[in-house]
Parts: structure tokens; sequence; C-alpha cells
């Protein structure tokens, strides 16, 4: 399938550009600032589909919204319908075309030009855009996400006049995903499209839950980006953040026995560290009343011992790097791990609540 994207080198463009390289049997061709519009007759010649992105957002001439958001698609659906050909037209319009302002009177226009294509019978959808953020999009430009997610990644103060202000917000592969599979089955005719999961949220809490992000790499706490909301704008923060902050040290803990390092904790789901032990060398000796961890043994060789506190019940078992194994600890069994191996032995751990060294829920006893 050969799909034409306009505005190419934009930020959506980008990013479309790059998901449908990634998938089989789609050929991009592109359009980008620049181009000449003549050439949109002979490019439609031998495309299957048509993904017009290109507009402009912040002209230093005023006159330029309606020729680069009007008249460039009012060519296109023209140069469309000349072809005789059905050829599924999706449009990127935004959520301004209802105002009175230039961007939003010539992004209206824009709508027009593509709904009379629809009345030939062209598969034409339109997408009302609220605001767009990802990776790739341009600070200081037409993105508030994208200008706080710079700033605090870069250090550079940020302005809000007023917090409370509430803002709609899509990210970018949600949108992405939204067209390309309007792509899949285009009906005949207008259809207005959205993109779902849309979120609604203040200029203050965008800009407190961003400013959290660098916390976390001063107190291990990793804020709950797993999904929704706070998971895109986690990625897109990151892609903001210079190369010299792609890495960042953590606290060491060193003795006799060898080195305990904790890399991620979390907000309910417990803490992440892993540590090593010199050959011979025992490591626990304790237990938990409800405390419980995962060890997994990535090099040398373990072994594992068990005491139940009340019936002295013992249990010992053995693992190695060789073939991974999770040894769960109990509450109520005191454990211990020694290294019986030749060599460093390297052991990642998990466990399922932070450590609080005031109450670590971690008793001594000997096996």
């Amino acid at each position: 399938m050969r799909i034409l994207v306009t505005g190419a080198r934009g930020f959506i463009g980008k990013n479309m550009v790059v998901r449908l390289g990634e998938l089989p049997g789609y050929e991009v061709i592109r359009f980008d600032r620049g181009d000449n519009v003549e050439t949109l007759p002979s490019l439609l010649t031998n495309v299957d589909a048509v993904i017009h992105l290109a507009g402009e957002n912040r002209p230093k001439d005023v006159n330029n919204y309606f020729k680069n958001n009007a008249l460039l698609t009012e060519t296109l659906c023209q140069a469309i319908f000349n072809s005789k050909r059905q050829i599924p037209l999706i449009l990127a319009s935004s959520i301004q075309a209802d105002l009175d302002n230039p961007y939003g009177q010539s992004k209206r226009k824009a709508e027009i030009a593509a709904e009379h294509l629809a009345d030939s019978g062209n598969p034409t959808i339109i997408y009302r855009l609220p605001g767009v953020f990802g990776k790739w999009c341009k600070p200081n430009y037409n993105s508030v996400v994208a200008t706080f997610c710079h700033n605090i990644a870069n250090d550079l103060p940020i302005e809000i006049n007023n917090a409370s202000t509430r803002v709609r917000l899509v990210y970018i592969d949600d949108v992405v995903s939204s067209m390309i599979a309007s792509l899949q089955a285009p009906e005949t005719g207008l259809t207005q499209a959205s993109v779902k999961p849309e979120y609604l949220v203040t200029l203050g809490e965008l800009a407190r839950q961003i400013q959290a992000f660098p916390e976390c790499r001063e107190s291990l706490m990793t804020e709950r980006v797993g999904a929704g909301l706070s998971r895109a704008l986690y990625a897109t923060y990151v892609t903001y953040l210079p190369k010299e902050k792609f890495s960042y040290d953590v606290p060491e803990y060193k003795d006799s026995r060898g080195l305990f390092v904790e890399m991620l904790k979390t907000p309910d789901s417990g803490q992440f560290s892993f540590f090593t032990a010199h050959p011979g060398k025992t490591r626990g000796g304790h237990y938990h009343h409800t405390k419980t961890e995962k060890f997994l043994v990535i090099k040398g060789e373990a072994l594992f011992r068990f005491r139940h506190l009340i019936t002295d019940e013992l249990h010992e078992l053995r693992t190695s790097g060789d073939k991974p194994c999770i040894v769960d600890t109990i509450p109520g069994w005191s454990h211990d791990i020694t290294n019986v191996g030749n060599e460093e032995m390297l052991v990642m751990l998990w466990a399922n609540e932070v450590l609080d060294r005031d109450n670590p829920d971690t008793v001594l006893s000997k096996l």
C-alpha cells in the first residue's frame, strides 16, 4: 500500500513515516514543506491513500495560514477529485477550526475542501486534533508539553500564566495508531474521527507531573509511569534529556561480603536492587513478618537455606546463573544465601515493599 504523507518532516509526519515503515506492505511517498504543489497530481497517480498532515502553526506572515492550511488542502482535494480515482484522504485538522482567528479559519476552510471531496463519495476522514505531544515535538513552538519537558529536562525555568487553565491532549502514538487504523477500512464519503484516549489536565497539574520526573533520580522512587497520561508524559520527557543526562549514578553500599545497590523504588510495588557476594560469603540470616522477596542469581552459584521459626524445619536449595530460577523468601522462615562457587556471585533482588530503615521488618536470626 503506497501512502502519500504530506508534512512528512513535521512532528506528526516524522512519527507517521517511521511507523508506516515498520509495517509490512506499506510504502511512503513524501511531500514536504518547500515541495512544489504542482507535483501533487503526478504523486497521486501511484498512491493508494493520502495522510494530509502538512500545515502552518506559527507563520511570520498571517497570510501563510491560508496558503499552507486552506489553499494547500484545496489543491490536494482538487487533485484527488481530478484523478477520477477513489483515494482515501485523512486530514489532520484542529479543535480550533471553530474559533474565529486566522489559524482556526484556515483550518475550517481546509475541512470544507475535504468535505466537498467527500461529497463525491471519496473516503474522507477528518481528525480535529487537540494538543498533540510526544517525541520529536518542537519546544517553544506550539506544544506546552514539549516546552515544559524540554525546559525541565535541561534545568530551564517554565512559565505558567494561569495554573488552572485546562488543556486537551492526545499522545502521538495514539494519533498515529488511530490514523493507520482508519486506513484499513475507509468508509465512503465523510467520517469525523477522534483519537482516544484524550486527556484533560490543568497546566499546574501538567507542570507538577513533569517536574516530578527528574526527582526520581535522587529518591529512586519512580512515578506511576506504566499507564495513561503519566506513561505518555514520561516517555516524552526523557526524549528531551541532553545526552550527558542519559545516565546517572546511584549509591552503593560495600562491606566485606560484597556490594549492595538499590536501583528503583515504586510507590506501591516494592523496589529492585542487586547485590554481589564473594566466594564463601553469606548474606541474609534474618526473617520477615510480612515482607517478601524474590531472588534471581545472575552469575555464580548460590546455596539458599531456610528455617521455620516455629517448627525448626529446614530447607535448602541451589541455583546458579546457568539456569534462571526465582527463589522466594517466605514470612516466618529465616533465610540466607551463600556463594558456594569460585567466582563473585551476582544476584538480582525484588522486595514487595520499599525499605523503611526505621521499620525494616527484618529480624536477625541464625539458621
